[in-house]
C-alpha cells in the first residue's frame, strides 16, 4: 500500500472518453479517469486524488508520460508535492512512476510502466503542506497519457471535482491508539476549538476494552492543534485493569455565561455475563463486548456509570471525574449522554442530549452545572442517540437516530425541558439516515446588522450504508432542507459527526471519515447563503 493511503472501494464518478492523437483506434486503447468526492487532508503523508486506468488491450504496452492540469486549485502553494504510483492491473502494486514534482499549473510526469496484462492503474497522490488553508480546495485533470507511440487525450466538457481540504486530526495508531471514534467539537467563548473523541487503544469495537476520552485544542480556528491529552480515564479503578474500565461516548458543552466546559461520558466497570456482574471472567483475554453489559440498578456492579469532568481554563486542564449516576432512575438498564455536544439555552440552562434504551431524554442544569436533573423520557427511537438545538421560540428540537427501518430521522420538539414532546412535521419523513448518529447545530451570524441563524445537520446521507458524509442547511428552523443547500464532504465510508461555529462566517465539522479516523473540515457559510 502507498504510505499514508487508506484502501477504499473505488466508484467510477467521472468517465472520460479518449481521442487518439496518433495511430490507433478507440477499440484498442483507452483511458478511464476515476474520482470520488473525498477530502484532501493535511497531516497525512499521501492523499489519492485521482485514479487513472490505461488499457492498451495488448499485453506489454508501455506508459511513458502522464500529464496533469491543476486549473481550479485555490492556491498551488497549499500543495507540497505530487506523485504518481503505478498500481498494476489489480491495485496490488505500488511502484512510483516518474519523479516527485512540486506543484505547478501544468505537470508532466515522465517515467516507464509496462502494462503486462494490457491494462493498469495509476494513482495520483498529493501531499498538502501542514500550513495549507483548509478552506481551500483543489481540482485535477488528466490531460494526456502516452502509451507506446500513441498519445491518449481524455476529453470531457464536465468540470473536475472540487476536492475540499481538511485535516487528519487523528489517525490509526497515532499516539499508540488503534481506533479513534465518537467525535464532539465546540467553540469556547475565547474562540478556542475543543475536539473530543474516544481513544480505543486495542480495537475498534465499543467497550468493554481499554478506552478513554481524549481532547485536542486549537486556538487559531483549526489551522493548528495542540498535542492530544487524556481528560477522562479510569485506569485500574476498583482493582481491575484498564481493559475492564472502559470510558466511551463523550459529550461536550460550553457554558456560554462563564466559559466553563463540561464533558460527560459513559463508564463501564468489569464485565457482565448473562446479566450477572463477574468483574473479570474466567478467561480474561476473551473477546469483550458491551452487549447486555448494563442492567437496572445504580452501582458500578449493576449498571454503566455517568461521569463528568469540567474545565475552568478554556480546556487546558480538567477536574477529576464526578460520578453523577445518582440522577438515573434505578429501573433504567442504561442511562447516558448522547455523543457530540450540549447547548446553553438563552436563559442560561445547560442541556445535554441524553438516552436510555429506546428513548431520548434531556439532562439539564439550571444552576450553572452545580446540580443536574434528567427530564421525562421522550419519543421511542430504537437508536436513542440524538442531537439538540434551541429554536427561536425557545423550544428545544431533538433530532434522533432511528432504527425502525423508516430510513429517516426522528424529530420532536419540547417547550418545557422534556415534560411535553411534540412531533415535528419532518419526523420520519425528511432527513435520510442508515441508523447512525448525526449532528444538529444552530449557527448565529450577523447580516446587515440583523441577527440571523441557520440550522446545520450532518450525517451519512444514505438509508442503507454509513457513507456519503453530507452537511445540509435549513433557513426555516428545520422545516425544509432543500437539496441546493447540501454539501457532500466524503463519499466514502463515514459515520458519527459533530458541527460547531469556528467564527461568525465559518463552521467546522469533526467526523469519522474514510480518509482519517477523525477528519476536521471548515466550510464558509457564504457557500450556503449565496446559493
Amino acid at each position: 500500500m502507498i504510505p499514508g493511503m487508506i484502501n477504499y472501494k473505488f466508484r467510477p464518478v467521472i468517465f472520460f472518453l479518449v481521442a487518439l492523437m496518433s495511430a490507433g483506434n478507440l477499440s484498442s486503447q483507452s483511458v478511464e479517469i476515476i474520482q470520488e468526492q473525498l477530502p484532501v487532508l493535511t497531516q497525512k503523508e499521501g492523499n489519492q486524488v485521482m485514479l487513472i486506468r490505461v488499457s492498451t488491450k495488448e499485453p506489454g504496452g508501455v506508459v511513458t508520460r502522464i500529464a496533469l492540469d491543476l486549473t481550479g486549485t485555490s492556491d498551488l502553494d497549499d500543495i507540497e508535492q505530487i506523485k504518481i504510483f503505478y498500481r498494476g492491473d489489480s491495485m496490488k502494486d505500488s511502484i512510483q512512476f516518474a519523479r516527485t514534482l512540486s506543484p505547478s499549473l501544468h505537470l508532466d510526469f515522465k517515467g516507464k510502466a509496462e502494462l503486462k496484462s494490457g491494462s493498469g492503474y495509476f494513482s495520483v497522490i498529493v501531499r498538502l503542506r501542514d500550513e495549507a488553508d483548509i478552506l481551500h480546495s483543489m481540482a485535477v485533470r488528466c490531460t494526456a497519457v502516452k502509451a507506446g507511440r500513441t498519445m491518449l487525450i481524455p476529453v470531457s466538457d464536465s468540470n473536475p471535482l472540487k476536492l475540499r481540504f481538511g485535516t487528519a486530526l487523528c489517525q490509526h495508531w497515532e499516539d499508540g491508539v488503534h481506533t479513534y471514534r465518537i467525535p464532539g467539537i465546540v467553540r469556547t467563548n475565547n474562540g478556542t476549538l475543543l475536539a473530543i473523541f474516544d481513544r480505543r487503544l486495542e480495537t475498534h469495537r465499543d467497550p468493554q476494552g481499554v478506552a478513554n476520552i481524549g481532547l485536542k485544542r486549537s486556538t487559531d480556528g483549526g489551522r493548528t492543534w495542540e498535542p492530544q491529552q487524556v481528560i477522562l480515564d479510569r485506569g485500574n479503578w476498583g482493582g481491575l485493569p484498564p481493559r475492564y474500565n472502559g470510558v466511551t461516548d463523550a459529550c461536550i458543552l460550553v457554558n456560554e455565561k462563564n466559559n466553563e466546559v463540561f464533558v460527560g461520558a459513559l463508564w463501564m466497570h468489569g464485565q457482565w455475563i448473562k446479566g450477572k456482574w463477574v468483574g473479570i471472567p474466567d478467561d480474561p483475554d476473551a473477546e469483550l463486548g458491551r452487549k447486555k453489559a448494563s442492567m437496572p440498578g445504580m452501582t458500578e456492579k449493576e449498571t454503566c456509570q455517568f461521569l463528568m469532568v469540567r474545565s475552568t481554563d478554556d480546556g487546558q486542564t480538567w477536574s477529576e471525574p464526578v460520578n453523577l449516576t445518582g440522577i438515573k432512575k434505578p429501573e433504567w438498564s442504561l442511562y447516558a449522554l448522547s455523543p457530540t455536544n450540549g447547548i446553553t439555552l438563552d436563559d442560561g440552562t445547560l442541556v445535554f442530549p441524553s438516552k436510555v434504551p429506546g428513548n431520548v431524554a434531556l439532562t439539564y442544569s439550571t444552576d450553572g452545572g452545580q446540580t443536574w436533573e434528567v427530564s421525562d423520557l421522550g419519543p421511542k427511537t430504537s437508536g436513542a442517540e440524538n442531537a439538540i438545538v434551541q429554536l427561536d421560540d425557545g423550544s428545544v428540537m431533538m433530532n434522533a437516530r432511528s432504527m425502525n427501518r423508516s430510513g429517516y430521522r426522528t424529530v420532536y420538539t419540547t417547550p418545557d425541558l422534556g415534560k411535553t414532546w411534540i412531533e415535528h412535521p419532518t419526523n420520519n419523513k425528511v432527513l435520510e439516515e442508515p441508523g447512525c448518529h448525526g449532528s444538529l447545530y444552530k449557527h448565529v451570524y450577523m447580516d446587515g446588522g440583523e441577527k440571523k441563524s441557520i440550522l446545520f445537520f450532518s450525517n451519512p446521507a444514505s438509508s442503507e450504508k454509513r457513507e456519503r458524509m453530507t452537511i445540509k442547511a435549513s433557513f426555516d428552523e428545520g422545516l425544509t432542507w432543500p437539496a441546493k443547500y447540501w454539501i457532500l464532504l466524503d463519499e466514502g465510508r463515514s459515520a458519527y459527526s459533530s458541527i460547531t461555529s469556528v467564527d461568525d462566517n465559518t463552521i467546522g465539522i469533526l467526523y469519522e471519515g474514510s480518509q482519517a479516523q477523525m477528519t476536521f473540515q471548515k466550510i464558509s457559510i457564504a457557500e450556503f447563503i449565496n446559493k
